[in-house]
C-alpha cells in the first residue's frame, strides 16, 4: 500500500488568516514530500472559506517548485465547472510545469452551494453527466483532432494546446461511489478515488466491493485510492480530543452540504455546541470508531485490513479544524511510525 496527503486551506472562522493557512498547507506538503508520501492531492472549491481551493492547478505548480519527489494530484477538479478544452489545456500545461508529475482527479462535485453559483443550477445527476462527457473529451483532446457533440459540450475538431508532457496524458482518477461510477471509471481506464467520509468499515468494504465488481465486468483492474480523515495520537485522551474536533468539522461539512444556513464573507454561521451535540448523524464516539483515529499500532492494524481488501493507496486527509501544531504532529507520527510498517 502507498500513502499520500490530501490537503486544502481550510477554516470555519477567521482565526487564521488566509496567508497563514497557505503557509500551513505548504508545511504539510513539505512533510509529505520529504517523508516519502507518493502524492499530494488538493481539490477545487469556490466561494467557500471552509475549503479554500479555487484552482488546484495553481497550487500544484507552486508545489512543483517546492517539492522534489511526490506526484501532484487534483483531488479533484469539478467537471461541470469546466469546458473540456480548457481543462485539457490547463492540465497539460500543469503536467509540463510539474515535469510530468500530474495526476488528474475529476469529480462531479458535491455542494449545491457551488452548483448554484458556478453552473446554470445543475443538479448532481446532471453534474455526473458532465463528468461522463469530460473524461473521454479530455483524452480525445490530448490525442488531438477531436470533435465532441454531447448533451453538455459541443465543439468542432480541436487539439489540446499544449499537449501533456506525459505520453498519452497524465493518469486520470474518477471519484466514485455508486456502482455506475465505478463501472464508468474502469471501462474508461481511469483509476478510482473513494471516500467513506464519516462512515465506518462497512462503507470501506462496500466501496471496494463495487470496484471489484466493476473490474470483473470489464476484465481489467486500475488502481483504487481511499481518502479518509486521520489522526495519530499517543493516548486515549488525545484521541478523544481529535475525535471531538473532527466531529465538529463534519458538522460544518454537513451544514455546507445542506446549504440552508446563513453565509457571510464566505463563512457559514457558527454552530453552537448544542447544535453540534444534537446532530442526528455525527458524534465524537462514532468518529473515534470509524475514522482513521488511533495510536500508531491501531492505525497500522486497520490499514493492514485495507491493504488486504485490495486498496492500493491510503490518502491521509488532513483538513480537520485542528491547529497547525496538531496537524503537523499527527502527520509526523503517521510518516515516522505508521508508514514504515508497509515498506
Amino acid at each position: 500500500m502507498k500513502f499520500s496527503l490530501f490537503a486544502h486551506m481550510e477554516r470555519v472562522n477567521e482565526q487564521q488568516t488566509q496567508e497563514q493557512l497557505y503557509q500551513e498547507f505548504l508545511s504539510l506538503c513539505d512533510m509529505a514530500d520529504q517523508g516519502g508520501m507518493c502524492t499530494i492531492w488538493t481539490g477545487e472549491h469556490h466561494g467557500m472559506n471552509f475549503t479554500i481551493a479555487p484552482n488546484p492547478f495553481l497550487n500544484l505548480v507552486d508545489l512543483a517548485h517546492r517539492t522534489k519527489n511526490a506526484r501532484l494530484g487534483t483531488g479533484t477538479v469539478v467537471a461541470p465547472f469546466w469546458n473540456p478544452i480548457k481543462m485539457a489545456g490547463e492540465a497539460a500545461m500543469t503536467d509540463i510545469l510539474t515535469q510530468g508529475r500530474l495526476e488528474l482527479g475529476i469529480a462531479r462535485g458535491a455542494y449545491s452551494f457551488e452548483y448554484e453559483r458556478m453552473t446554470d443550477n445543475l443538479d448532481a445527476w446532471q453534474a455526473g453527466e458532465c463528468l461522463r462527457e469530460m473524461v473521454p473529451a479530455v483524452k480525445g483532446l490530448w490525442a488531438g483532432d477531436y470533435a465532441h457533440d454531447g448533451k453538455h459540450y459541443q465543439f468542432p475538431k480541436t487539439t489540446s494546446a499544449p499537449k501533456p508532457l506525459t505520453e498519452d496524458g497524465p493518469p486520470i482518477w474518477v471519484a466514485a461511489r455508486d456502482i455506475n461510477s465505478h463501472e464508468f471509471a474502469v471501462e474508461n481506464d481511469c483509476n478510482v478515488q473513494v471516500t467513506p467520509l464519516w462512515q465506518g468499515i462497512e462503507e470501506v468494504e462496500g466501496l471496494i466491493e463495487k470496484f471489484n465488481q466493476a473490474c470483473e465486468t470489464y476484465k481489467k483492474r486500475p488502481k483504487i485510492m481511499i481518502l479518509q480523515h486521520a489522526y495519530v495520537g499517543k493516548d486515549e485522551a488525545e484521541l478523544a480530543q481529535a475525535a471531538k474536533q473532527l466531529n465538529e468539522f463534519y458538522c460544518y461539512f454537513g451544514a455546507w452540504f445542506k446549504n440552508e444556513r446563513p453565509i457571510n464573507q464566505g463563512l457559514i454561521q457558527q454552530l453552537s455546541q448544542a447544535e453540534i451535540d444534537a446532530h442526528p448523524m455525527y458524534n465524537a464516539d462514532a468518529m473515534r470508531r470509524d475514522l482513521m483515529i488511533g495510536t500508531s499500532q491501531q492505525i497500522i492494524d486497520r490499514l493492514k485490513h485495507y491493504e488486504d481488501l485490495g486498496y492500493d493507496e491510503f490518502s491521509y486527509w488532513s483538513d480537520s479544524g485542528m491547529s497547525r501544531e496538531q496537524k503537523e504532529t499527527s502527520l509526523k507520527r503517521f510518516i515516522d511510525e505508521v508508514m514504515p510498517a508497509f515498506s
